[in-house]
């Protein structure tokens, strides 16, 4: 029997059938009358606008060194699945880096009959001649791992291969590997992930490798990896029981397992001899009390030893946060968010303690990210700066390793190109008040010249979930395809975010998510108060989480907006946790199949809130059928239900894709032009 009676007499149940013949069907109709409405004049330059900037040869080429390497994946129009190649340094700084090709997806693809899309690889340090390559079907979750020789640029023969499961390999060494993964019945969690690990020896058989842990079936993944720098090699163990608690086993040659007595719900980190301890929940440990937020750091050895006496790094204010810290060889770098404001600060740890200084060198406005390029060997960075009007740039930092720690000889080395003219517009924080009081910050990037007689076309965009921050950041295809054309553009920074550290998540939290969408309400009431728009103009965009808060948008505060746009979203919150790695996700929204919980979690279900007799703004839904994190049947159900009570809905679902909704960048840009095609269609000026 259904323990939630909300879900026995469900008419769209069967559009949970993912690639049932009924179900694709009914897609494909969808799809017909989405592809028809919104593909008209004007559509295929839009189109190619954003393919030009996916596409273009000028993108700034991400990078990760290993050894003395250093790799990239890169896609454009003649390479849309991309291609894994690497480059030494000295060539990356020119204009035009010669690149070694290691493995040709496109070919892969072609070659195998499958639509391959890349999910990552790890490099064997420190020889660099393998590597285990991750590749998804479709853009799935669930994906497979080979060895890849890097000399040969071929697949080993009788190498570590993992089947298609939702999982992964890590490297101990070149005989070894860590394997958690489907195994047979009993192996995995009820999300469907992984709930065993083994040690995996080469030239054994996966069913003869030896068990190292096993967590219970309803926790939500278990992991290991080893640490292999050089002096403090150690294998760990992670027991992720569910988001936002976990716990780590160091796991000695005997196979013993030591658990390291923390906080459930703290995030821990293993540097050289440091352990540090971002806390989410308050500790009162050693006889001091630490609040949620901070960061505390000890010697390892004297951790397990019993010592308790940590150094505090970081204690969080009303208005900052820990964005994340980065380790170099000498140093501990932190990326601190004050009022959605990046600020860096270098910390080093010496014979009289810690010592802390500004990052010299670095701009004061935009969105700041620092990354250690090789904490095991250099005290460089990687730094990218970035906003919504100033393509993205790169920088080298190179920290000192003694002296003034942050007096960094920063070296400017890759810059995005210029998509737009954005000299039209400006970008501005504001501050709404939501219906508690509270104080949501939210960005603005509107004209110069703009009106402020509440016609101007206006996006506004948002997620507010799992502790994610919302960060300024540069869009070619945003640009293009929405501010170019004179929209306005807005991001609100709402509780269920991390923009304000665990108490802005935790604030709207389960029986506290109603706070989040009352945040989300306030930033669109302050653009019409503030005659930046109407409702009649303004549109609104969200995926996954923030499709959900998009679709509460739509039943709740319908006379707010003009448009909706619904991504990849979760919105039937009755069947969430039966669907794909919904389970995983209930420490955010909770349990609907427990009574009590269900009461609450009713108030946010979208699909359970509809009310045929009520006008709703257009909707346009979009999904992937290859999207197994959450169940495109969220989006088809909620669309026909709609659609069975007169509204203008379209719903447009790719086939691949996994949960970024496309696997290649013609997919995407695809994906996007319908979005801006369907809001400026309802929003724009009439005579467009």
């Amino acid at each position: 029997m259904d323990p939630n009676p909300v879900t026995a007499a469900d008419p769209y149940a069967w559009l949970e059938d993912v690639e049932g013949d009924d179900a694709l069907a009914w897609v494909r109709a969808r799809n017909d009358e989405a592809t028809a409405a919104l593909t008209g004049p004007g559509f295929d330059d839009l189109r190619e606008g954003i393919l030009a900037v996916l596409d273009s040869d000028a993108k700034i080429p991400a990078v990760a060194k290993a050894g003395e390497l250093y790799y990239n994946l890169w896609r454009d129009a003649a390479h849309e699945r991309g291609l894994w190649r690497r480059t030494t340094l000295e060539s990356y700084r020119t204009d035009d880096p010669v690149w070694d090709v290691l493995l040709d997806l496109d070919a892969l693809a072609a070659a195998e009959g499958e639509s391959w899309v890349w999910h990552g690889a790890q490099v064997l340090r420190p020889d660099c001649r393998r590597a285990l390559v991750t590749l998804s079907r479709g853009g799935s979750d669930a994906d497979v791992t080979r060895e890849l020789d890097l000399e040969t640029r071929t697949w080993v023969s009788g190498g570590f291969e993992r089947s298609e499961s939702k999982g992964g390999m890590s490297w101990i060494d070149e005989d070894t590997v860590f394997v958690y993964t489907d195994t047979g019945p009993g192996s995995l969690t009820t999300s469907g992930y992984p709930r065993t690990v083994r040690r995996w020896r080469r030239g054994t058989p996966l069913a003869a490798a030896e068990l190292v842990y096993e967590g219970e079936e309803t926790d939500l993944y278990i992991s290991a990896y080893h640490d292999r720098t050089p002096g403090f090699e150690r294998d760990l163990v992670v027991r992720s029981i569910a988001f936002y608690r976990e716990q780590v086993y160091l796991l000695g040659a005997d196979g013993a397992l030591t658990r390291l007595e923390i906080p459930e719900s703290a995030d821990l980190g293993l540097a050289r001899e440091w352990l540090t301890i971002e806390l989410r929940d308050p500790w009162q440990v050693g006889g001091a009390e630490h609040p949620a937020g901070a960061l505390l750091a000890i010697g390892l050895d004297a951790f397990l030893a019993g010592d308790r006496s940590f150094d505090v790094l970081f204690t969080p204010t009303p208005t900052t946060s820990l964005a994340g810290a980065s380790w170099t060889r000498h140093h501990l770098v932190l990326n601190v968010l004050d009022d959605v404001k990046n600020r860096l600060q270098v910390l080093t740890p010496g014979p009289d303690g810690w010592t802390g200084e500004p990052l010299l060198g670095v701009p004061d406005v935009g969105t700041v990210g620092a990354a250690a390029v090789d904490a095991e060997e250099s005290d460089a960075l990687w730094l990218t700066v970035t906003d919504y009007l100033t393509p993205s740039t790169l920088a080298l930092a190179t920290l000192p390793a003694t002296g003034p720690a942050g007096a960094a000889d920063v070296a400017p080395l890759k810059s995005m190109p210029t998509f737009f003219d954005a000299s039209t517009h400006v970008a501005e924080q504001r501050f709404a008040r939501s219906e508690d009081g509270t104080r949501v910050p939210y960005f603005l990037v509107r004209p110069r010249d703009l009106a402020f007689d509440g016609t101007a076309p206006t996006l506004l965009y948002g997620y507010g979930g799992f502790e994610i921050s919302l960060t300024p950041g540069y869009s070619g295809s945003l640009g293009r395809s929405w501010l170019a054309r004179g929209g306005v553009y807005a991001v609100a920074n709402i509780r269920g975010g991390g923009e304000y550290g665990p108490r802005w998540h935790q604030e709207a939290l389960r029986e506290n998510r109603h706070r989040a969408y009352e945040d989300f309400a306030a930033v669109a009431r302050d653009l019409v108060t503030t005659h930046v728009t109407s409702p009649a103009h303004l549109g609104i965009q969200g995926g996954s989480n923030g499709g959900l808060l998009v679709g509460n948008m739509l039943v709740h505060y319908p006379e707010l907006v003009g448009a909706v746009v619904v991504q990849v979203p979760l919105l039937d919150m009755a069947r969430y946790n039966h669907l794909l790695a919904g389970a995983s996700w209930m420490a955010e929204y909770g349990d609907p199949d427990d009574p009590e919980q269900w009461e609450f979690i009713r108030t946010f279900s979208p699909y359970h809130l509809v009310d045929p007799e009520r006008a709703y703004p257009p909707v346009l839904f979009t999904t992937s059928t290859r999207d197994d994190r959450v169940h495109p049947g969220h989006a088809r159900k909620m669309a026909a239900l709609l659609l069975a009570a007169g509204k203008d809905v379209l719903s447009y679902e790719n086939i691949e894709g996994g949960h970024g909704g496309a696997a290649t960048n013609a997919q995407s840009a695809f994906m996007s032009a319908l979005a801006y095609a369907f809001l400026w269609a309802r929003l724009g000026p009439a005579e467009s």
